[in-house]
């Protein structure tokens, strides 16, 4: 009898710690999926427009086939590089994140200063419209989605991995990680099939017998369109706001600390002068310094990519063009 009752005890101690670190692989995935949410809100506000112009029967299928090749992104490609920094180059990380920021600042600006300056340009990553029809459309729309998720997705897990406590174990890391990827391609994707279906969901609504069922109906379709707009929007603040900020971090860990300590006094006067609510008055000071300097800086970077970054990515490609052309010796023999 003594003896059971210890197993029983050693059996609820085994659970405490396993509840334990649940919470804790729980806690930190929530967090990690929290600091991602600009990258996450962008990649929200992108995908429905893979969808335009298809048949409505269609585009439950096509969000699934780009949610798919998101986790593939994530978990098979993603999450192993994110290990294999984590162990072998933890002094990558912050470089590989400011140089995230940088990319989500561009992207940003490139959207800010489109409005301003209507060109036949667009964003590097999102190649939206390829032309073809039927089946061999939908594949170039689907491969185009998860090209640009894949630069999404990248920012993703490298935010989540950089709040990862370090002296975490490696098997802890790839279960947070594993987490995050999972929950934040079920809440995009999920959110995007809602997007997606919700013009159709109030047609039909609609189209039934007059009343409170009908008028719901009709008040769906009038909104989408704005809400449409409104994530377009709320994608672009929070990039540039995100982007702003992991800069700010970045600088700060490298040890230029100036920006950093100029926002947190700021932000901390902010607080004292509303003291009704000083955690908002920070988090709105803060925000918009970061926002500022993202926008600052993706402005810059729009003139390097254009002059710089295209014609090496162009020349990049003619030289792989010419490999793939360049005739086998052994062909013909």
């Amino acid at each position: 009898m003594s003896g059971l009752i210890a197993l029983l005890d050693d059996i609820a101690a085994i659970s405490k710690v396993a509840a334990a670190s649940i919470d804790d692989v729980a806690g930190q995935a929530a967090k990690a999926g929290a600091k991602a949410a600009g990258a996450v809100i962008d990649d929200a506000a992108v995908t429905p427009k893979y969808v335009q112009g298809f048949d409505a029967s269609r585009e439950l299928p096509i969000v699934w086939k780009i949610a798919r090749g998101s986790l593939f992104n994530k978990l098979v490609i993603l999450l192993p590089v994110a290990l294999a920094l984590s162990a072998l180059a933890p002094w990558a990380i912050p470089p590989l994140l400011m140089l995230g920021g940088a990319y989500l600042c561009y992207e940003g600006a490139h959207k800010v200063a489109h409005l301003f300056h209507r060109t036949d340009t667009h964003d590097s990553a999102q190649h939206i419209h390829p032309t073809g029809d039927g089946p061999a459309l939908e594949e170039a729309r689907v491969a185009g989605a998860i090209k640009t998720d894949f630069i999404l997705s990248a920012e993703i897990m490298t935010i989540a991995l950089s709040t990862i406590p370090t002296d975490d174990s490696l098997l802890m890391k790839g279960v947070i990680l594993a987490l995050v990827a999972v929950a934040i391609t079920v809440a995009v994707y999920g959110f995007v099939a809602l997007v997606v279906k919700a013009d159709d969901a109030g047609l039909h609504l609609a189209q039934r017998r007059p009343g409170p069922v009908a008028a719901l109906g009709r008040g769906i379709v009038r909104v989408m369109p704005g809400l449409m707009t409104t994530l377009t929007v709320v994608g672009t603040a929070a990039m540039i706001w995100v982007g702003g900020q992991i800069i700010v971090h970045g600088l700060h860990e490298l040890g230029w600390h100036a920006p950093y300590d100029m926002i947190h006094h700021w932000a901390q006067g902010a607080a004292a002068a509303v003291p009704a609510a000083p955690g908002v008055a920070a988090w709105v000071v803060t925000a918009f310094c970061d926002g500022v300097i993202g926008l600052v800086l993706g402005l810059m970077l729009i003139p390097v990519a254009s002059f710089v970054g295209t014609p090496l990515i162009e020349a990049a490609k003619g030289a792989f063009a010419q490999l793939r052309k360049k005739p086998n010796p052994n062909e013909n023999r």
